[in-house]
């Protein structure tokens, strides 16, 4: 049906931009660019967040979602381990054994 995909020249850019300024003002503009500019910030700052904590996140997912603390909480609490005052080292010896 369509022999190739149509990308944006010069002429449909100034055409939608045209438009834009018809329906919503030239005032409308710079407040738009300026959020789509935070909107990006935010966006990568996400990503690179999600990236940073990766290893622990993957870590707590094979824990079914649980933190290393809860997870081994939970296995003393089976162990019928008592964790208070005690470090998690300690707690791990205890289940452990």
């Amino acid at each position: 049906m369509f022999g190739a995909i149509m990308a944006f020249g010069t002429n449909e850019l100034i055409i939608i931009l045209i438009a834009f300024f018809v329906l919503f003002g030239a005032e409308r503009l710079p407040k738009l660019a300026r959020s789509l500019g935070q909107a990006k910030s935010e966006f990568h700052e996400g990503i690179k967040d999600i990236k940073d904590a990766g290893a622990e996140t993957e870590d707590d997912l094979a824990r079914g979602g649980r933190t290393e603390s809860a997870a081994l909480a939970e296995k003393a609490e089976e162990s019928g381990v008592d964790v208070e005052g005690k470090t998690p080292d300690e707690v791990e010896e205890e289940t452990s054994e």
